[in-house]
């Protein structure tokens, strides 16, 4: 089936379908390489969560010296976008140690477009996804809400793996039971104290944001994915601050979960502030907290969801949000300290103002994941790092936020789902270990010109280490690399040689020396 020829809104080399880190990497890298590039994103947004919010970089906690490529461009030109306005840099990235690299998200956004515009990448926003076209194995064209595009190659940018799934490749969804690939960090995960609390009403019935009473079988797998949430660029600087938006049809009983668990003198209610610059602070789901930012279990259908279902789940988590920070601010439940904590917060006036100052991307912490050539486990992180074909280095902890909340029959509420970080004691970094190029790409019989660095093939485990934006920004590069070596040889993106592939990475100077674990401390 081929797409209507008067509806073609691009043709190109490369079409990268999604402009989260990884997706606006590959369509840098890719133009670099000489193709002609079309980044089209189903939102109005570019840059997914590295100018959506997080802006305080996880990348403290990886091998810095392994993150080189765009990625040491990027966080270059964000420290030269202060010291040209005569601002103090924010902090060093030629140092690759373990200090906090942090910024503001316009700034973020405004270093990202001026790197696309200076690759010659196209950019073209508001193009959601409704089909693909294929011939046999190879996909033709890309039909959206508002155009058709087509190319030789393509790269799935997504967050979600929409190109993968619309392309008919396999994926799966949720957790891997322990036995499935031999890793003790599968099935259900209790790491947090038990809330002695019930997590009941007077009728027998769940409180809300309770999610189950049966969690299932510790050893089990499961649909069930971290939590999503904002990551929210808050402000006390009365010259700075917008007020925080009243929630709509505001409901206390939402929050009596909460609210039991303050008057039994539990702590981890709220959420973790990260000092920015511009007097500004990020405000992130506590990991170690019982109750955050987190809208625990709605996400699960999120990949699935469509357009409009995923607008009213976004709308979803934002009143949740809303409603959470006024009942810490306002709730005669609530300590006062913390209550005063809370109160003065507000939006920051020069940050998301096309949103009305709230974060425009959701944190779509896990989704879909490939079935591709290679899935990458828990052994290939902590066991067997090396790959024959690697084309980035990863090293963010293991790191799962909840997938459930339980009310326990016999009494109590448990989180379940969190991974605390599995890494080296100190420096407190994660393993390093090659991300092969098997793991981006489908089955030959299934796609033979597509990419997949973000809904990689990869365990829940191992999504835990590989979804931050260090690791997605250095897979789409070389995701990027790759499309356009294939789209210029006219090869299959499986058939393309690898040593092609590296010396073209090493050129644009990919980082593919596994690092030697940190010296031990002693005393």
């Amino acid at each position: 089936m081929c797409a209507d020829e008067t509806s073609i809104a691009g043709k190109s080399d490369v079409i990268v379908y999604g402009s989260t880190p990884g997706g606006f990497c590959a369509a840098i890298a890719a133009a670099r390489e000489g193709a002609s590039v079309i980044l089209v994103e189903p939102t109005q947004h570019i840059g997914g969560l590295s100018t959506g919010g997080l802006s305080h970089c996880d990348s403290h906690q990886m091998r810095r010296e392994t993150l080189m490529g765009l990625f040491d461009e990027w966080h270059t030109r964000i420290v030269k976008d202060y010291t040209d306005r005569g601002l103090t840099a924010p902090y060093d990235p030629k140092l690759k140690n373990q200090a906090l690299w942090t910024f503001e998200p316009h700034v973020a956004m405004r270093v990202t477009l001026g790197m696309l515009k200076e690759a010659g990448v196209v950019v073209q926003t508001g193009r959601y996804l409704k089909s693909v076209t294929k011939d046999g194995a190879r996909i033709t064209s890309l039909v959206t809400k508002d155009g058709t595009f087509r190319a030789k190659v393509f790269v799935d940018g997504t967050y979600e793996g929409d190109l993968m799934a619309a392309a008919g490749v396999d994926w799966t969804i949720g957790r891997e039971g322990r036995a499935e690939f031999g890793e003790s960090y599968a099935g259900k995960q209790y790491p947090k104290k038990k809330m002695e609390i019930s997590g009941f009403d007077d009728e027998g019935k769940l409180l809300p944001l309770v999610t189950t009473s049966d969690a299932g079988p510790d050893d089990a797998g499961d649909k069930n994915i971290m939590t999503n949430s904002f990551r929210l660029c808050l402000t006390r600087d009365p010259a700075k601050l917008v007020p925080m938006p009243a929630p709509a049809k505001y409901d206390p009983a939402r929050f009596e979960l909460a609210r039991r668990a303050f008057a039994a003198g539990i702590r981890g209610i709220g959420l973790d502030l990260y000092p920015l610059p511009g007097g500004k602070q990020d405000g992130n789901n506590s990991i170690g907290g019982q109750i955050s930012l987190g809208l625990v279990g709605g996400c699960n259908t999120w990949h699935s969801a469509g357009e409009e279902g995923r607008a009213k789940i976004w709308e979803d988590h934002k009143q949740y949000t809303l409603e959470f920070l006024h009942f810490l601010r306002t709730d005669p439940a609530v300590p006062a300290q913390v209550r005063d904590k809370f109160a003065g917060l507000g939006l920051c006036k020069d940050e998301f103002l096309e949103t009305a100052h709230f974060p425009p991307a959701l944190y779509v912490r896990e989704s879909r994941r490939m079935k591709g050539q290679y899935v990458i486990s828990q052994k290939d992180i902590l066991d067997s790092p090396e790959k024959d074909d690697p084309i980035a280095i990863s090293s963010f902890p293991i790191d799962s936020h909840d997938c459930q909340r339980v009310a326990l029959k016999e009494g109590g509420v448990i989180n379940e789902g969190t991974i605390f970080p599995v890494r080296f004691a100190n420096p407190k970094v994660g393993y390093a270990y090659h991300v092969p190029y098997r793991s981006v790409l489908p089955q030959p019989a299934q796609c033979g010109n597509l990419l997949v660095p973000i809904a990689l093939s990869c365990t829940h485990v191992a999504i835990s280490s590989l979804r931050i934006e260090g690791a997605w920004m250095a897979i789409g590069q070389g995701a990027g690399v790759a499309a356009a070596l294939a789209a210029k040889r006219d090869v299959s993106v499986q058939e393309l040689p690898y040593p092609v592939l590296r010396e073209r990475l090493l050129a644009q100077r990919h980082v593919l020396k596994l690092p030697p674990p940190p010296p031990k401390k002693t005393d």
